[in-house]
This record gives C-alpha cells, sequence and structure tokens, in this order.
C-alpha cells in the first residue's frame, strides 16, 4: 500500500472524522507511519469542524506493534501517543483482531473503546526484552490499574475482550464487524453532541499530570542528551 494510503479520513457527518489506519498488513509502526499518524492527530486537533475522531482498521489485526526492522523509534511513539492522549477531541477506537506490543497504546490513549468480540490485547515489550518509550510507560501506569499492570506488562498475557472489559481497558464488545463499526459511529457521534470547549477542558484536567510529566521527562532526557560528551571516533 503506498505511502499516501496509510492514513485515510471519512466523514460521517455531524463532526465526526474516521481516520482508519491502513498500514498494511497488520499497521505495524514504522518511523515514517508513526510521523505521519503524528500529523494527522495534530491537525484534527485543532480542526474546528472536528467534533470526535474514530479510529479504525481495515486489517485483521488492528496493530501488531513496532515493526521488527524498525529502528530508533522511541521518539517517534513518544510523539504519537501523547499527542493522541493529548488530543482536545473526543477519540473513539474500533479495535479488531489483536493490539499488541505499542500497538495497546491506540487503545489506552482513547477515550472510548469498542472492541471485536475476537479481539485480544497484550503488551509483549518484557518477552521481547524492551522497554517502554517515556510517555507509554506514563500512560500505561495513567490508565491501567495495578493488577491489570502486572497482567499485561510483567508477564506479557494476552487478554480476549471479556478479560479487557473487565479490567476497564475496553468498554463495548461488539459480536460481527459491521456491529463493531457501527457501535464506535454512535460513541463517536454521541461525544460529537456534547459541548466541545467543555470536554476539552475536563479531558485536560483529567490528564494534565500525566501529560506534564511526560512532557517534564521528555525535555530532561533531551537536555541529558544534549550535555552528555561524545567518545571521540
Amino acid at each position: 500500500m503506498e505511502r499516501d494510503e496509510w492514513l485515510n479520513r471519512r466523514l460521517h457527518g455531524d463532526g465526526v472524522v474516521e481516520l482508519q489506519l491502513g498500514h498494511a498488513p497488520e499497521n505495524q509502526l514504522t518511523q515514517d507511519f508513526l510521523r505521519d499518524f503524528t500529523l494527522q492527530i495534530k491537525e484534527l486537533s485543532v480542526d474546528p469542524d472536528v467534533k470526535s475522531i474514530l479510529l479504525s482498521s481495515p486489517f485483521k489485526d488492528f496493530s501488531t506493534g513496532v515493526a521488527p526492522d524498525a529502528s530508533a523509534v522511541g521518539a517517534d511513539l513518544n510523539a504519537a501517543f501523547l499527542a493522541l492522549y493529548a488530543c482536545p477531541k473526543p477519540v473513539v477506537i474500533a479495535s479488531v483482531g489483536l493490539c499488541s506490543g505499542a500497538g495497546m497504546f491506540f487503545v489506552l490513549a482513547s477515550d472510548v473503546r469498542v472492541a471485536h468480540a475476537r479481539a485480544g490485547f497484550e503488551m509483549t515489550e518484557v518477552q521481547l526484552g524492551s522497554e517502554y518509550p517515556i510517555a507509554l510507560m506514563e500512560i500505561a501506569r495513567a490508565s491501567l490499574d495495578s493488577n491489570t499492570q502486572r497482567r499485561l506488562m510483567l508477564t506479557g498475557q494476552r487478554l480476549g475482550p471479556i478479560a479487557a472489559r473487565n479490567a476497564q481497558i475496553i468498554e463495548v464488545i461488539a459480536d460481527d464487524l459491521e456491529d463493531l463499526h457501527g457501535y464506535a459511529l454512535k460513541e463517536a457521534r454521541k461525544l460529537a453532541a456534547l459541548p466541545a470547549e467543555a470536554f476539552a477542558r475536563i479531558k485536560f484536567e483529567l490528564r494534565a499530570g500525566t501529560i506534564n510529566r511526560i512532557e517534564d521527562l521528555l525535555d530532561a532526557t533531551l537536555s541529558q542528551d544534549q550535555t552528555t560528551p561524545r567518545m571521540a571516533g
């Protein structure tokens, strides 16, 4: 699939914009894809005609995380998921198939989460010997209770939709794909009808502590990198 088809917008009326993630075949995360996603979210965040955002995928799995051949994507993961988490517009996700690794943060950074009955959720970094970039760790810390952190992040367990709903990772389960999109679109329309300024203000106040902490940690890391002397080659 061509790069300009990675992220497609569909207008549903009433200010609802669907952003379909189309990086075939599994929405694996690469530097270019993450940067394009960040740009799209920032554009939608400031567009006065956008009242809510629906994230969807046409593939069997929503996102299976960072591509195996991707390198040095930590900064782009931070930028993409901080932009999504801080988006002032309501964000609904229609999660199909597997959300794995960093792909889980499309779910955790959204406001309303709808999932297919065969969806799966896992955070496999511990199994891969990887660590979480700053923004992802703080979003997980803010979004998951301690037992769910343990199950997902320390053991890499995969949760089905019922267990994920019990852990408050998702709210709505759809039995088929048609219902999945329909339920998610219904939720996006309900959120689009809310007073936009009040929603944005309350959402920011709820997430400000986490957002500020992420920004402070990123600034501190950048300052440290800039002051660390380089070894002569």
